[in-house]
């Protein structure tokens, strides 16, 4: 980032005198004496760029770094190709943001539409939006653009993160909607409780595919009974499992959400993150934030614009269905090189690795002692349940091994992606085994 660096006094003292001002103080003269820093922060004299370098190092070395993760639970460890931040990282694109003129930022508009395009591909749906914060954002807005007069009450599975429930508590008080949940029965939604609690009332259904729990939930019957209630079928769907399971608009789903992390976005302590959006061509003047539209020039070239823009900034605030007024431009970036680095093909092969390496880890965990919670198929996450669930994960802990996430009842919730290797799985299963004997 060398072209970015801060103005000298020089070059302070210039641009004041360009605009008519002897200093700083006669720049904020308006600015009333009262409400002025008087004294300045201690802020500590430079240090040089080596000096800097060590003193981060110190601090990075406080963390702990797993040589292996068996741990998911909404944010996955995957191999992320070389062109991915190669591309990413190249300043005209590190300080990409939609601009206000979006269209003399072609580019930009460009690589968010192909996004755009890829997730359409990916879920099946006719139209999808610049994305929005993160994946737990988009299960929010994916249920609040259901609401409708007649229809304020939100069905959400109880096998779905409850951090992302949390979330939409909170979207929901904001709106005055109520909000139920729809109990869990051996891992996954209960269908039967669905079929009681959906009625005229109900403007949409949330569901996970794979559940929180790393189950194959039965959506498509699921999809049945949502819209014989008359009501819109949400689907949190993991974009990695797509290049193996069926597309959400094959299960019935009207909007597909999710977590775009998978997708080339590295771990990165929590974030950024990514959320996608994609919906039926029938609610896209409900889809919250931007919309990026291929059209042509006045010459008659392949152009692009921001066709649609349901968002307070742009329309009447009563009208608004969200007030969500940015995109993770920079992460839809990754995502789109992702997706066109591995190809379909190449996702399938993921999805493959993924599942094969989870069921693996499945089989070997049960023969060093821990039972699978939930006799059904998963993907790449499954539950156990067995004795010692704190001492386990220590152990491995202690043996560079980042274990599954720790659930109630001495459950484990655990994780393997294409980045585990058999070896290392096997040493995991031997540590359980060893305190477990």
């Amino acid at each position: 980032m060398g072209t970015f660096v801060p103005g000298t006094s020089a070059e302070q003292d210039q641009m004041l005198r360009e605009a008519g001002y002897k200093n700083f103080d006669s720049l904020f003269a308006d600015v009333p004496e009262e409400v002025r820093m008087k004294d300045l922060p201690e802020i500590p004299s430079g240090k040089s760029e080596m000096e800097t370098y060590e003193d981060l190092r110190g601090i990075a070395s406080r963390n702990k770094v797993y040589r292996t993760i068996l741990r998911g639970a909404g944010a996955y460890d995957h191999y992320i190709p070389s062109i991915v931040d190669r591309i990413a990282s190249k300043e005209t694109l590190v300080t990409a943001y939609t601009p206000y003129q979006a269209e003399m930022s072609q580019g930009v508009l460009q690589q968010i539409f192909e996004y755009q395009s890829m997730i359409c591909a990916l879920t099946g749906m006719d139209v999808s939006n610049a994305s929005v914060y993160d994946g737990a954002t988009a299960a929010a807005e994916g249920v609040m653009m259901c609401l409708e007069r007649k229809r304020n009450k939100i069905l959400v599975s109880g096998c779905i993160d409850p951090r992302i429930i949390s979330v939409i508590r909170t979207y929901a008080h904001g709106r005055g909607a109520e909000i139920e949940i729809i109990p869990e029965r051996e891992g996954r939604t209960d269908l039967e409780q669905l079929g009681t609690l959906a009625d005229s009332e109900t403007a949409a259904v949330l569901l996970a595919q794979p559940n929180y729990f790393g189950i194959i939930e039965e959506a498509e019957e699921a999809g049945y009974i949502i819209h014989a209630a008359g009501a819109k079928f949400v689907l949190y769907c993991e974009p990695i499992s797509l290049g193996l399971l069926k597309t959400p608009a094959a299960l019935g789903a009207d909007i597909a959400v999710g977590e775009g992390q998978p997708l080339g976005i590295p771990l990165s302590f929590g974030g950024p993150f990514l959320g996608y959006m994609a919906s039926k061509a029938a609610l896209m003047r409900k889809l919250p934030g931007r919309i990026v539209g291929e059209t042509t020039d006045s010459s008659g070239r392949r152009a692009f614009a921001l066709t649609l823009q349901a968002r307070e900034q742009h329309i009447r605030r009563e009208k608004a269905s969200s007030n969500i007024c940015s995109n993770e431009a920079l992460c839809t970036l990754r995502a789109a090189v992702y997706m066109s680095a591995v190809g379909p093909q190449g996702l399938r092969e993921v999805a493959v690795q993924c599942s094969s390496k989870a069921h693996y880890l499945a089989k070997k965990l049960a023969e060093a002692g821990l039972n699978l919670a939930y006799e059904k198929p998963f993907f790449c996450e499954f539950v156990t349940e067995g004795e010692k669930s704190g001492e386990i994960l220590e152990a491995l802990s202690n043996n560079g091994i980042l274990g599954g996430l720790s659930l109630e009842n001495g459950r484990i919730l655990w994780c393997a992606t294409e980045k585990c290797i058999a070896a290392e799985l096997d040493r995991a299963a031997e540590i359980v085994k060893e305190v477990l004997r």
